[in-house]
C-alpha cells in the first residue's frame, strides 16, 4: 500500500469554500479511483492562511497513476484550484505504508463513548 500526501495553502478568507469543494469534487473523485484504500482532508488554520494537506491511501502506483496521470509525482489540480491555491506545489510525496492495521480513526476510545466508567 502507498500513502500519497498533498500539499496546499489557501488564504483564511477563502478556505471555507475551499474545504466545501474537496468535500464535494476532490474527495469523491479520489474515492471513486479504483484501487483507492481511503482520502482524508485535513486542515490547519496558521495565520492569516489555511493548510491543506490530502492523505490518501492506494493499492500500488497503477491505482495511483488511474487518479493522477502517468507521471504520479506530480499534482493534480482542478479548475477552480488557481482561485483558491497561494502557490500550486508542483510534486506530492509518496510514502510505502508498512502497517495495515490500525484503530478506527472515528471511533472514540475514551472510556464513557465505551460505556466503561
Amino acid at each position: 500500500m502507498i500513502a500519497r500526501m498533498w500539499h496546499g495553502v489557501v488564504p483564511l478568507s477563502k478556505s471555507e469554500a475551499y474545504l466545501d469543494l474537496m468535500r464535494r469534487v476532490a474527495l469523491p473523485e479520489y474515492q471513486a479511483t479504483r484501487g483507492n484504500r481511503g482520502a482524508w482532508c485535513l486542515c490547519r488554520s496558521e495565520g492569516d492562511v489555511t493548510h491543506f494537506q490530502m492523505l490518501t491511501f492506494w493499492d500500488d502506483t497503477d491505482a495511483i497513476k488511474r487518479f493522477a496521470g502517468e507521471d504520479y509525482s506530480l499534482a493534480k489540480y482542478y479548475d477552480f484550484d488557481p482561485d483558491y491555491l497561494v502557490e500550486m506545489e508542483r510534486r506530492v510525496l509518496h510514502y510505502e505504508v508498512h502497517s495495515e492495521s490500525s484503530p478506527d480513526p472515528f471511533k472514540s476510545t475514551r472510556a464513557v463513548d465505551r460505556g466503561d466508567d
